[in-house]
């Protein structure tokens, strides 16, 4: 069973999150507090399928649990916030979140989201054929089932989005994407986000998977129209 890991200091929404949550027959474990949130994380790592997370906590705020969680976790994180301040929201997804919810929410929509995560990144996991599951580049393999990138046969650690944005790309080889297009294909929701949102995801990806991130070999900058995988990789 899919479990969710609520990180949030108000003790009465964490009870109605939980409450929600296991009315859609998932199991949930709630932390009230950014240090005890990490511990249980670390207890339930392997089976941890997302993270409701709380920006405003005294002992740690979301933003350094955030930091501590993708040290070592692609798990996906849904930050909630009680501020409609845009830096916040696009702070959050800079460092690894990957959605986020304003304060006060529905409930309805915030099952949306919880639904929408968990689908995306454990029920609906690629089972077609070896040619989408694996695809293999110079250097480069991209396991789609277990969500793995290696370079040069070694694994490359990749947030969710990070992952997301790779395959998109890697799947289309040579096609080239706006800014745009990028995010509604690998966010699946409208274009919300100024562009250095989208630059600041691929600078990190390129970080992460460039021999020289300075002269990049697989994604490839097409001045004044976007991005593109590639196609002699």
């Amino acid at each position: 069973m899919n479990k969710i890991l609520i990180i949030d200091d108000d003790k009465e929404l964490c009870a109605l999150m939980k409450k929600c949550v296991e009315q859609e027959n998932l199991a949930a474990v709630v932390a009230n507090g950014g240090i005890e949130g990490l511990r249980i994380l670390e207890e339930n790592k392997d089976i941890c399928s997302l993270i409701i997370l709380d920006i405003m906590m005294p002992d740690l705020d979301g933003f350094q649990v955030l930091q501590q969680v993708r040290r070592t976790s692609n798990v996906p994180v849904l930050m909630l916030t009680a501020k409609s301040d845009e830096e916040d929201k696009v702070s959050g997804l800079r460092m690894g979140a990957d959605d986020y919810l304003t304060k006060p929410f529905s409930i309805n929509e915030l099952m949306a989201r919880v639904n929408s995560l968990i689908r995306r990144y454990t029920l609906l996991n690629p089972v077609s054929d070896t040619e989408t599951d694996c695809m293999t580049f110079q250097g480069m393999t991209i396991d789609n089932f277990n969500r793995l990138v290696l370079i040069n046969d070694v694994q490359v650690e990749l947030t969710g989005k990070e992952f997301d944005l790779l395959s998109f790309l890697a799947a289309n080889k040579g096609k080239v994407f706006t800014k745009k297009q990028i995010y509604i294909h690998v966010w699946e929701e409208e274009y919300a986000f100024d562009d250095s949102n989208i630059m600041s995801f691929i600078s990190k990806l390129r970080k992460k998977i460039e021999p020289d991130p300075a002269h990049p070999f697989y994604i490839l900058t097409v001045r004044g129209v976007g991005y593109r995988f590639n196609r002699e990789a």
